[in-house]
């Protein structure tokens, strides 16, 4: 990602998270505060997506392909079943040999 993306991303978070309405001016302020110097289309462009998808959305659909309906639709099965599913699934906690340490070759790193 460039950085006249990064500095328009994080421009429209801060104004997002400060409750502050995300339009270019607002963008284009807070990059110039910044001394980033960015292209004149892109706080506009950010601007208008923003409009039509609202910052939350894309925040918690970040890296959510084909596998997100999986896990979203398993809990719900769960739920749906009464929780049978939920004691059938049992967490096995498997003990890993432990490896010999260099205390019992008699050396080590700082002797």
């Amino acid at each position: 990602m460039a950085t006249s993306e990064l500095a328009c991303t994080y421009a429209c978070l801060i104004l997002h998270d400060d409750g502050i309405a995300i339009t270019g001016d607002k963008i284009a302020t807070l990059v110039k505060a910044a001394n980033i110097t960015v292209e004149s289309y892109w706080p506009g462009l950010f601007a208008k997506l923003l409009e039509k998808r609202s910052v939350e959305d894309l925040i918690t659909n970040v890296g959510s392909g084909g596998g997100g309906a999986v896990s979203v639709s398993a809990p719900a099965a769960a739920a749906a079943s009464g929780g049978a599913a939920a004691a059938e699934v049992k967490e096995e906690k498997k003990e890993e040999p432990q490896e010999a340490s260099d205390d019992d070759m008699g050396f080590s790193l700082f002797d």
